[in-house]
């Protein structure tokens, strides 16, 4: 297993440099200014980008969250794409049968979201691998423009798919918390989606919960993203409008700044500094 941290309740920045690329990478896990507990959190390792957002109520959402990412953390990076993918899918059917035994204190059976990036080589070029179940999002801003990668599975997202409620609608619909599929839940099994897009240098992939889409629209995290001088200063942005906007759910962001690694140390060498590798 790749060294990773499980970030709740916490900060962390660092930078990873795989395959010629230099990772900048922040998250920010906060509880919000309404709910008591924090169900969310995040997993960083070199080249493996994740978080989770957990349900069925205080101990059991916690624990699910960090069930997830503990067992996906066995999930090696800058492997074969095809490789990582099959990895992915057993340990999410692993990670299904750990959360499906957590004890919960109500009827609601524990479950959580799993969202994020994993880096990987296809045909011979660095390539991240997207993975999504439930309702978290990862996006990425190439070229000032915002793309959300991930589709969400939830039942608002039905409806916008059938023309009966604009995005704009879904985000603030009362039924915006209702998903289709999660890992544990109740849910049969896990079924994930995945999408590949080549590992650019320029590109920003944001990782978040829907503590942070759920108050901000696409257009300001976009704005947040690309007025940014870094990872850490558009992490701490975005959670900061969420809690202006009143942070009625639990806000997890993850910021991966995709640099060349050759660039960057020269223009480090360049301004003199000497900035460390590795994860904080």
């Amino acid at each position: 297993m790749d060294s990773a941290t499980i970030v709740r309740d916490a900060s962390r920045c660092g930078t990873d440099i795989l395959a010629g690329l230099r990772l900048d990478w922040a998250v920010v896990c906060n509880v919000g200014r309404v709910r008591e507990a924090n169900e969310d959190a995040a997993l960083v390792a070199p080249g493996k980008y994740l978080i989770a957002d957990g349900m069925g109520g205080h101990d059991s959402g916690e624990v699910a969250s960090e069930t997830a990412l503990l067992t996906l953390a066995d999930v090696a990076s800058l492997q074969d794409q095809t490789e990582t993918q099959l990895a992915l899918i057993e340990s999410l059917t692993q990670a299904q049968d750990r959360i499906g035994e957590i004890a919960t204190e109500s009827p609601r059976r524990a479950g959580t979201t799993a969202t994020g990036a994993v880096l990987v080589t296809h045909e011979g070029v660095p390539h991240w691998l997207v993975l999504n179940i439930g309702d978290s999002r990862t996006y990425r801003l190439q070229g000032g423009v915002l793309a959300q990668l991930t589709v969400d599975h939830s039942q608002v997202q039905e409806f916008v798919d059938a023309g009966f409620l604009t995005p704009e609608e879904a985000r603030v619909d009362p039924r915006r918390n209702v998903i289709t599929r999660a890992l544990g839940a109740g849910m049969v099994e896990p079924e994930a989606d995945f999408f590949s897009m080549p590992a650019l240098p320029g590109d920003v992939l944001l990782v978040c919960s829907d503590g942070l889409t759920g108050e901000l629209p696409d257009e300001e995290i976009a704005d947040i993203l690309a007025g940014a001088d870094n990872a850490e200063q558009a992490a701490d942005a975005l959670v900061d409008g969420a809690l202006a906007l009143g942070a009625h759910d639990n806000v997890t962001v993850v910021v991966v700044a995709v640099g060349d690694e050759a660039i960057d140390n020269a223009t480090d060498r360049e301004n003199g500094t000497d900035r460390e590798n590795g994860t904080d």
